[in-house]
């Protein structure tokens, strides 16, 4: 009992006194106790896990190693910092790998079979029988034998059996070692069902924004902050306390497959827009409002050679033609690295894949960035004063054995080493954490090498520093102090109306008008549509999973029948709405070239046309890899078709059905894309980033004016796109339309014309 110092009246005193005994009250929730510390913080734990209630000063701690003390960790009193030190320094080397690693991708349930699969007691998931919310066999391994603790999570059948599977998982966690709680992850999930109605009433499972891309078109970083705070609401009502985005690369190579997820050209632009995001993960200060925001990829990727991704052997090469390396950075060190609040900078960091070529000024190393000591310890750590978590991108440290798998292992550079000498690298090149590694081993063999290298006190040191930058980040959300979650508020908060509606407004926000011929929009409702079928050949994901080829209305048809009239004749039309997707690429290599004895690469075409790459370069600027005999990368000459040509064709037939009345295209698009092939066809064009249909339906009737710019440049013709260097903005020749608009970086029409506000020139440089 503390001792109590009498001033005043001895009435006072006594009381104090007594509130000093016993300060905290519990009560029992589904699955586990809360226990509410009157000025101090509240905990939450498992009677089943074996932890037990410390009180000290009259205040409840947990003792989550179960040794009968209250240990600097355990009290939530002190500083995350010092917390974390005390911890790292009482773990094994054996917890200490198991902090670092990262999981592979967990489903809630797990599926069947296939990538990501797995059981239960033996198992596969069965509906009816297989309790959802249950650990996997799997999930009890990684958890308890390799001591993981930082858990990926994908799909979820529900928000209700998320938060159930979480108290599960962290119940479990509390009940062994040291006690140290998930820390669970997600990538993006708040992208949108096309076809879902909104009802400013309802709620949804979660709530429903544009794309980064469709972001970054509103040029509004107080917007995609507001969106951080809902996403960071709904993220840990889920269980889930770290955000692997926001993605800042600049999106510098127009052809490159993740330009969507990305927030456009502009190095300023993606800076105030990283700025915000992760102040709005993070929250002003430190809590259980936040989320760990892990910024990806340093030190940029949107500059792959002619576009190809990393994902892929044959697009491990970011190429650097206009010495443009340093604007890569910007959104890092001048956005996610110096946000205002007290979080100060993104918690986290993943290198791309990547390797960035000729870019090591140090040891000159061509290796991937996960491995590059320079780009990590002397460009991030020490020269720009990084002390985050640096996570590797998934899959880095696996075997590379096929030059166009997804799946494949990435340790480009560096296709030689072991796994141990991979993980090893790559912890000495300034790792903390090792992306979908579920196996603790590799990282005792690095252990060992490491011994053998400097001895143990110095590699020791090394790994505790990196446990005490991934302790740190679990302390500052609060889990060690209450991870487990009420259903029944998780329930209320995921898709709760209000996050809905702010969802849907930035939708609406995000669509550029383009094209606006003769003031064809927008349309008075009840007016007569005709909304030609769309026809989508098959396609395998990157998974390899086949979608069978279809032809069927491209929108929801029920919503466009609420504003206008809908026939399937064109001539009993007065207009038409034409709905199709920008061209889809390939990922610039093709094993068939092979075997007609070529290198394997191809063009990547952003026209719907067939097209001949006569521009590309005679020699590549990188290449070699282990599995090639060859390091010219070069397509010149090389012939690729478009899959969705039917697109361009679609628009081009409509305009001929109309016999000259308004065709109005939507377009939704991923990438810059030609206009040049569709937009003479078109009265007007609507450019929109993974929204829903009615917010484009309520665009052209009239309800929503558009304000939407250009993150990004559209391409004249692929000659230019071939000509660009790929590591520099704004260098495309853009194309002008019939009424003589250029569709350059931060163009946008709304219902008077060009909109010509100070967002247009601010990101500009």
């Amino acid at each position: 009992m503390n001792k109590i110092t009498l001033s005043g009246c001895l009435f006072l005193g006594i009381i104090t006194t007594t509130l000093a005994q016993q300060k905290w009250s519990e009560t029992s929730q589904a699955g586990f106790t809360l226990v509410q510390n009157q000025g101090g913080k509240a905990l939450g734990y498992a009677p089943a896990s074996g932890v037990k209630l410390l009180t000290i000063d009259g205040f409840a701690f947990k003792d989550l190693n179960k040794n009968g003390k209250l240990d600097k960790y355990e009290d939530w009193r002190l500083s995350d910092n010092e917390r974390a030190k005390d911890l790292a320094s009482k773990l094994t080397v054996e917890q200490i790998a198991g902090l670092m690693l990262y999981s592979s991708h967990q489903s809630i349930p797990a599926r069947a079979g296939g990538y990501f699969s797995g059981t239960y007691n033996g198992k596969p998931f069965k509906a009816g029988e297989t309790d959802p919310t249950d650990l996997t066999d799997q999930q009890k391994k990684f958890l308890a034998d390799d001591n993981l603790r930082h858990v990926l999570i994908t799909t979820v059948q529900s928000p209700e059996i998320a938060a159930k599977w979480n108290n599960k998982m962290q119940a479990f966690c509390e009940s062994v070692g040291l006690g140290i709680p998930a820390n669970n992850s997600s990538d993006p999930r708040h992208g949108t069902r096309s076809r879902a109605e909104y009802d400013a009433a309802s709620g949804g499972e979660i709530s429903m924004w544009p794309s980064s891309l469709g972001m970054a078109a509103t040029f509004d970083p107080i917007l995609v902050e507001k969106f951080g705070k809902i996403a960071a609401a709904e993220y840990r009502a889920l269980g889930i306390t770290t955000a692997l985005s926001p993605q800042v690369d600049i999106a510098t190579e127009p052809r490159w497959s993740r330009f969507n997820g990305t927030f456009g050209e502009s190095p300023l632009l993606s800076a105030a827009l990283g700025q915000a995001y992760c102040e709005g993960f993070q929250s002003a200060d430190w809590g259980l409002m936040s989320v760990n925001a892990m910024v990806k990829h340093w030190p940029g990727g949107g500059s792959g050679e002619a576009g190809r991704d990393a994902h892929y052997a044959n697009g491990k090469f970011a190429v650097y033609p206009g010495n443009n390396f340093d604007a890569h950075l910007i959104p890092f060190t001048e956005g996610a690295f110096k946000l205002k609040g007290k979080t100060k900078m993104a918690s986290a960091v993943m290198p791309y894949y990547t390797i960035s070529w000729n870019q090591d000024k140090k040891n000159h190393e061509n290796v991937a960035n996960n491995y590059n000591k320079y780009l990590i310890t002397d460009l991030l750590r020490t020269k720009y004063g990084y002390d985050g978590v640096v996570c590797t991108d998934w899959n880095v440290t696996k075997l590379h054995t096929s030059m166009d798998s997804f799946m494949d292992g990435k340790s480009w550079g560096v296709e030689n080493l072991t796994l141990a000498e991979l993980h090893y690298k790559a912890l000495m090149a300034g790792v903390d954490q090792y992306g979908g590694v579920n196996d603790m081993k590799p990282i005792l063999d690095a252990y060992q090498l490491g011994i053998k290298e400097y001895g143990e006190a110095k590699i020791r040191a090394r790994m505790e520093q990196s446990a005490v930058r991934l302790l740190r980040n679990i302390f500052q959300v609060g889990v060690f102090e209450n991870p487990y979650l009420n259903p029944e508020q998780t329930n209320a908060t995921v898709g709760k109306p209000e996050f809905m509606k702010a969802g849907y407004e930035a939708q609406l926000k995000s669509i550029v008008l383009l094209k606006n011929h003769g003031q064809a929009l927008p349309i008075a409702s009840k007016k007569t549509a005709y909304v030609p079928k769309r026809f989508v050949a098959a396609s395998r994901n990157f998974l390899g999973m086949e979608t069978p080829a279809s032809e069927d209305y491209p929108v929801n048809m029920e919503i466009v029948k609420k504003y206008f009239n809908v026939t399937d004749n064109a001539d009993e039309a007065d207009f038409a709405l034409v709905f199709i997707e920008n061209p889809k690429a390939n990922i610039g290599y093709d094993k068939e070239d092979v075997t007609k004895g070529g290198n394997g690469y191809i063009p990547i075409s952003l026209q719907y046309n067939d097209y001949t790459a006569t521009d590309a370069r005679e020699v590549s600027i990188a290449g070699g890899d282990a599995l090639e005999n060859f390091t010219n990368r070069s397509y010149k000459g090389k012939m690729v078709k478009t899959p969705n040509n039917t697109d361009m064709k679609l628009v081009q037939d409509t305009k001929a059905k109309m016999k000259g009345k308004p065709v109005i295209v939507s377009v939704n698009t991923t990438n810059p894309m030609v206009f040049s092939e569709i937009e003479p066809a078109a009265s007007a064009i609507l450019l929109s980033f993974g929204v829903q249909d009615q917010a484009i339906i309520e665009t052209i009737a009239g309800k929503s004016e558009p304000s939407a710019l250009l993150p990004m440049q559209m391409p004249l013709d692929m000659t230019t796109v071939e000509k660009q260097a790929e590591d520099v903005p704004y260098d495309l020749t853009c194309h002008k339309d019939t009424d003589g608009n250029v569709y350059n970086f931060g163009f946008g029409l709304n219902w008077k014309g060009v909109i010509k506000d100070a967002r247009v020139t601010k990101f500009r440089k």
